[in-house]
């Protein structure tokens, strides 16, 4: 009988060369404070990811995956599946790299993001949501093209690891950091770098608690999936994924130190706090760290001082926004 090797963890040496590769395409976002939401003892730091070229934080690990490409892979073409935010960073990335982008994505997308995909010129094959992983790989084997994906992948977690390096090099007395999870890339490479700069800084995965695939994996100690008629029951479209990668997954394990789940409710009180206080557009995905702080205080870490929420990315439909605004 044998068993499957162990995977091959991303390293703090990976996500630096990945934020050298980056570097002028990707935006070294701040950390912004946010007085309006401090305490005596606590204080909270928000990482802006909206602020992105293509409004969220997937621009790091998909142009770090498509620039690793060989100049001949890159002129076979590139395929992939997402709901929105890997999608337009793909195609941005493809474009900057001059190559051809072909994605996948459900039928439920929201417009706003299938429309900027097709703005940054990629093409664009809508399916429905039960068919979003099958058909790149029919694709790929079809026409040849590269599939990068939006999460499992060394070169993806390294680039998403960029805004942990740059969140301890703003903030080294940090002592909680928030992070947004779907299918892990960005919680994986952002715990990798936390944890290389401060091994005591707890690193807190946030998702809603309608797509609580992960956190549910969390607590059983083992890679559990969920239908997808379940996780489509959220309005955070960017965290549907049903279950945490493969590789994702051995990140989480090692390095995560705890989940918070946020209602919609709240998600959608999280938008409004932060387009009104905070002067930043977050899509319901993007607000779920932020979300853990502000409602669930008493779930985070009793002695932590300084607490950096991730704002992973601002493409909301703009009929959402204009609701939660007005609620």
């Amino acid at each position: 009988m044998t068993t499957e090797p162990e995977p091959q963890l991303v390293t703090p040496g990976d996500i630096e060369a990945a934020a050298r590769r980056i570097d002028g395409v990707a935006v070294r976002t701040p950390l912004m404070p946010c007085p309006w939401a401090d305490t005596e003892d606590a204080r909270l730091l928000l990482k802006p990811e909206s602020l992105q070229p293509t409004g969220a934080f997937k621009i790091r690990g998909a142009y770090n995956a498509v620039a690793r490409l060989t100049p001949g892979a890159r002129a076979r073409g590139i395929v992939a599946s997402s709901s929105g935010n890997h999608a337009q960073a793909i195609a941005y990335s493809a474009a900057l790299l001059g190559t051809k982008a072909v994605i996948v994505m459900p039928d439920t997308a929201a417009q706003v993001k299938i429309d900027a995909t097709r703005g940054y010129g990629a093409e664009v094959v809508l399916v429905p949501k039960t068919e979003r992983e099958e058909v790149p790989r029919e694709l790929a084997r079809e026409h040849g093209y590269v599939l990068v994906p939006p999460f499992d992948h060394p070169d993806v977690i390294a680039g998403q690891g960029t805004v942990g390096r740059e969140i301890m090099a703003d903030a080294p007395d940090a002592d909680v950091v928030l992070v947004p999870v779907s299918g892990g890339g960005l919680i994986s490479g952002t715990a990798v770098a936390v944890k290389a700069a401060n091994p005591d800084a707890v690193v807190i995965g946030v998702e809603p608690e309608l797509a609580a695939d992960a956190a549910d994996s969390f607590t059983r100690g083992a890679r559990t999936a969920w239908d997808p008629e379940l996780t489509y029951r959220t309005i955070a479209d960017g965290l549907r994924v049903q279950q945490v990668g493969a590789l994702t997954w051995p990140h989480i394990a090692r390095f995560v130190d705890a989940f918070v789940t946020v209602t919609e409710d709240e998600i959608r009180d999280t938008m409004r706090v932060l387009a009104t206080r905070a002067r930043l557009v977050a899509e319901p995905s993007g607000a779920v760290a932020a979300a853990a702080y502000l409602h669930h205080r008493d779930r985070l870490p009793a002695d932590a001082r300084t607490h950096v929420a991730v704002v992973s990315g601002g493409n909301a439909d703009p009929a959402l926004l204009a609701a939660v605004l007005g609620a």
